[in-house]
């Protein structure tokens, strides 16, 4: 059973939110349809503005996944990288903005005429279709279509990849589970459907950043009658200007050009639909992805977590590989979870010896050193309003591990000469596997032996890490993890991380083995909080007690070195995820 957590109260104005997903990115205002393009080639042209700007349509886009996708399914993704793409076949209530710099980071209406229209003291809130929007098929799509869609992701075991907001401030009855298990959708009055353009969301507690839960995948509309349940991933019902032609699940998938999308229902999102297809290869190895884009063999790396450890010094020291690439900063930490349900690491003075014997230029090294990022002395990163600057373990000042603390509180913890215990790391991904091997050597100096183990990354949270009895009974003490912000503030960053009482028995989790009484209360006074000021840094002694308790051991805080191919064209970092915005590009290579 989803085990929702609580929430008392969310006030007025307690969402300030600014981006989503792997955030951050460029510095500028400048829209992709108006000025501030360069067609200059060099170091970060296409941060905070347009790079070779273009209104050129046709060609194919190549992108590759060093990885598998999470799920196809809107209502069941959760990585950065597939809410930036799925709005080339998905189309919800809101979007964010199609655009270079801060606009970047703005919602824009969708599916909807215009944002929420809150009533009931932002209890309920209300959407206006535009109509004459349609499915690849040609059929419209109705405020129906998107009720069924949302109650339809409630559903975490069919779907347990994907946030858990909606199911969390929904007025849905306790133990709900979605319309597979209650067909009968009409009954469920948290969300109305008036008549065929009109919804309405009601809620269990006021919350003002309603908008920001619309730009989640999951209000993309799905028709009821073509739901095939956990095969609907194979053929998403495209509403968005490309289609699936094919789809070979763990290999690869082909989208092509969409007959029934109007550009004329999408004033707003910026979307600037340029290649005649996009394709998207799977399960292909990370160091081959960086050779075949600058060989010129693929265009674009669809993580958008940058080039490799051991390719960064080659684009770096090549001033035409360099002039390719961007290197903008985003919300997002790389970190290792100290799960509390494996015992030692249940103690909190066996949690604090791996964070002092931890060395932390290793870690950074594993991410490609100050190119991808800066030595994280807290889960929260800098660009997060409210951060405070806290290093509790010697991150600054002793970096590559102080041993003598370590032991010190290996004997506090009744294990003076160290324990066994197992790290995990995403199998397709070499910056987690050098991580693993990094923290091995630096515990093994205070006696703490690891297990590497990886997993695949597309079912690392569902069936492995994420689920909390399996990462038990095979002894997961240290998992190896990343986290991009949701949205720019504290509770888009860090709530779905640490507080608790999202952690579901079924799998599909986020939060990794966090469990803090203190943290999940002081969340619940910053869900009350109007005054922004103290909302911040109510957020900021979230981050400060997980670090207290030594819950998480923080890697890096995150930059990514983006290449892009001479042949793109209309290249920009969208803000709100940190890498090239996939709805815009396109390409002069026909």
């Amino acid at each position: 059973m989803k085990k929702n957590r609580v929430v008392s109260v969310v006030a007025l104005g307690a969402v300030a939110a600014m981006g989503l997903s792997a955030c951050g990115g460029g510095t500028s205002s400048s829209n992709n349809n108006g000025g501030g393009g360069t067609t200059t080639p060099g170091f970060g042209a296409a941060v905070g503005k347009v790079f070779n700007p273009s209104d050129t349509k046709g060609g194919t886009l190549r992108f590759a996944n060093s990885g598998d996708w999470d799920s196809l399914d809107p209502a069941d993704t959760y990585y950065g990288y597939s809410w930036n793409f799925i709005r080339n076949y998905g189309r919800g209530l809101v979007v964010f903005k199609s655009a270079p710099g801060a606009e970047g980071n703005k919602l824009a209406p969708d599916l909807a005429e215009k944002l929420g229209e809150p009533s009931n003291d932002a209890k309920t809130w209300t959407y206006k279709l535009r109509k004459g929007i349609k499915y690849e098929d040609g059929t419209e799509v109705k405020s129906k279509d998107v009720k069924y869609a949302v109650l339809r992701s409630l559903d975490k075991t069919t779907f347990p990849n994907g946030p858990t907001y909606l199911g969390d401030f929904l007025a849905v009855p306790d133990g709900y589970k979605g319309p597979y298990s209650d067909p009968n959708v009409d009954a469920i009055t948290a969300i109305e459907t008036p008549d065929d353009y009109t919804i309405k969301f009601n809620l269990k507690t006021s919350f003002s950043g309603f908008d920001y839960f619309m730009a989640l995948p999951s209000t993309i509309p799905v028709p009821q009658a073509k739901d095939t349940g956990t095969k609907y991933k194979e053929h998403v019902i495209s509403t968005g200007p490309y289609k699936f032609e094919t789809n070979e699940l763990g290999k690869k998938f082909v989208l092509t050009r969409n007959e029934h999308y109007d550009p004329a229902s999408d004033p707003d999102t910026g979307r600037k639909p340029l290649a005649d297809k996009l394709q998207v290869e799977l399960n292909v190895n990370a160091d081959d992805v960086d050779n075949r884009l600058q060989s010129g063999d693929l265009d674009i790396s669809i993580e958008g977590t940058g080039v490799q450890a051991a390719g960064q010094a080659k684009v770096l020291n090549d001033q035409a590989l360099k002039a390719k690439a961007d290197n903008p900063v985003n919300a997002r930490t790389w970190f290792t979870v100290l799960n509390s349900d494996v015992a030692p690491l249940d103690n909190i003075d066996c949690r604090k010896a791996v964070l002092f014997a931890a060395d932390k230029t290793a870690y950074q090294r594993s991410y490609g050193g100050a190119t991808g990022g800066d030595i994280a002395t807290s889960l929260m990163p800098p660009v997060i309003p409210g951060q405070k600057k806290i290093d509790l373990y010697e991150a600054l000042t002793k970096p590559e591990g102080d041993v003598d603390k370590a032991k010190e509180a290996l004997t506090k913890c009744g294990k003076p000469d160290g324990f066994n215990t197992v790290i995990s790391y995403r199998a397709e991904r070499p910056k987690e596997k050098a991580t693993a091997e990094a923290m091995q050597q630096a515990l093994g100096r205070v006696g703490i032996k690891l297990e590497i183990k990886p997993f695949p990354l597309a079912d690392y949270t569902k069936l492995y890490v994420g689920k909390p009895d399996y990462a038990k009974a095979n002894g997961i003490g240290l998992i190896i993890y990343g986290w991009g912000a949701d949205w720019n503030d504290g509770f888009g960053f860090m709530q779905q991380i640490v507080d608790s009482r999202v952690i579901r028995a079924a799998g599909g989790n986020t939060n990794l083995g966090i469990r803090l009484p203190e943290v999940d209360s002081t969340i619940d006074e910053a869900l009350k909080e109007t005054d922004t000021a103290k909302r911040e840094a109510l957020w900021a002694k979230t981050d400060e007690l997980v670090m207290q308790n030594a819950a998480a051991l923080p890697g890096v805080w995150s930059k990514g070195l983006l290449f892009r191919p001479e042949n793109l064209t209309n290249v920009f970092v969208a803000e709100a995820f940190g890498m090239y915005d996939y709805t815009a590009i396109g390409t002069s290579r026909k």
